[in-house]
């Protein structure tokens, strides 16, 4: 066992584990001895012939790195892996305690697989970052004992005989949320270019976007006209109001994320998410530059802008039902304070059905967040929660479901109150 993963066992017994079943965290914790508790809910649909395995992937000081072997150690073990093995999103976290997540897989299989998957697991510990865990059960099936694997042999380690697992009460705070600040959303320039910089030796076009970047030294002006957002959920609306309000208001119209990254979004969609993340956070931060010069000729109407970088990125974070998301006024809500910060942010909202028949009217192809929104309600509820958390300019919603134009007006009263134009 490597240096890095025996750092984690003095505090083994005050972590707790979370397994991602069809979208919602299951807790379980380990203890040294079995005082009688419930088996987990992890454990309790396991068959007879079943058995389960956990690969958590111990973090390195270089995160790049971290995170770009978390994501191909996924599509290894898709890969790799019998068809029957079932592969389920794992963490084990310190409650409450930042920086302690490590994150990693759950896997299930039977008596008939165990072969092929173990000698799968002992490749991987002899090379890569891994802490490999088997679960086994007591002959009555009540209670469930997890053992290390050793990185020099194929077979289980014995650790003070192992640790019996246990079930654990959800933490206070879903475990993502210690780990969502300049990693899953970015609060600075300096954080995001930094990820960026450091993505140029193994990501050829990081280097193309970081020339793109506005130069931070000479801080641009306050622009002298309104700049006002348009948010909301795709099939919502923003496409014809942001048009609209163009050609009432003489405005510019700009898109975000910024036209000159189309290049690169399909390339960095594939990277894992502190990644893509920065990809995008750094999008805002040009398109905070080409308000800047815009603003000081016209009114600008932008088409999405922070408020949706951070709300999908954090509901894409944490798993489960609303209740599962940072509370109101946590400081995962707070607009960065390098950030341009506009004049109104509009949030078009509508009925979910009525979004989806819209969607399907127009036959366009979405994106995997809008078909994650499309098939997991949780996910489209805890996006929308976002939204209306998000402070600094909060977003003022506006119902899309009447007309367009009733809609535009409304908008337009909006405006004119706040911006007085």
């Amino acid at each position: 066992m490597s240096k890095q993963a025996m750092s984690l066992l003095p505090r083994w017994c005050s972590r707790i584990f979370s397994v991602e079943l069809n979208g919602a965290p299951f807790y379980f914790a380990v203890k040294e001895k079995h005082l009688g508790e419930d088996v987990p809910r992890v454990f309790r649909e396991v068959q007879n012939r079943d058995k389960c395995y956990s690969v958590l992937v111990y973090c390195s000081r270089d995160r790049i790195k971290t995170a770009k072997f978390y994501g191909e150690l996924k599509d290894k073990l898709l890969r790799d892996l019998p068809p029957e093995c079932r592969l389920s999103p794992m963490s084990s976290f310190l409650p409450n305690v930042r920086d302690s997540l490590v994150k990693g897989y759950f896997l299930k299989g039977n008596s008939d697989t165990s072969s092929p998957i173990e000698r799968l697991l002992s490749d991987l510990i002899q090379h890569d970052p891994v802490l490999v865990c088997s679960y086994s059960p007591a002959e009555d099936g009540q209670q469930w004992t997890q053992h290390m694997w050793s990185e020099t042999a194929s077979q289980v380690m014995d650790v003070a005989k192992g640790y019996y697992v246990v079930s654990s009460e959800a933490p206070e705070y879903h475990p993502s949320t210690l780990n969502i600040i300049n990693s899953d959303v970015f609060y600075s320039f300096d954080e995001a270019y930094d990820v960026m910089k450091k993505c140029g030796d193994i990501i050829p076009e990081a280097k193309a976007v970081l020339e793109l970047l506005p130069s931070r030294v000479e801080a641009r002006n306050k622009p002298d006209f309104p700049v006002i957002v348009i948010e909301g959920l795709d099939a919502t609306g923003k496409t014809t109001l942001t048009e609209s309000l163009k050609d009432t208001l003489g405005a510019t119209l700009l898109p975000s994320p910024p036209e000159c990254l189309s290049p690169w979004r399909a390339r960095f969609d594939q990277e894992p998410p502190l990644i893509r993340r920065a990809f995008y956070a750094l999008g805002n931060y040009i398109t905070a530059d080409q308000i800047g010069r815009e603003g000081m000729k016209t009114p600008v109407i932008v088409d999405r802008f922070w408020h949706s970088t951070a709300a999908y990125a954090i509901a894409t974070a944490v798993s489960g039902p609303v209740c599962n998301l940072p509370g109101e006024g946590s400081e995962v809500y707070c607009w960065p304070s390098d950030l341009f910060q506009p004049s109104l942010v509009v949030l078009l909202t509508l009925d979910p059905e009525e979004r989806k028949r819209r969607l399907r009217n127009r036959g366009q192809g979405k994106t995997d967040e809008e078909e994650e929104l499309d098939h997991n309600q949780l996910f489209r509820l805890r996006v929308e929660e976002a939204y209306r958390r998000i402070s600094g300019p909060a977003c003022v919603t506006v119902d899309a479901s009447p007309s367009a134009d009733r809609v535009l007006q409304q908008v337009l009263l909006l405006i004119r109150g706040k911006c007085h134009l």
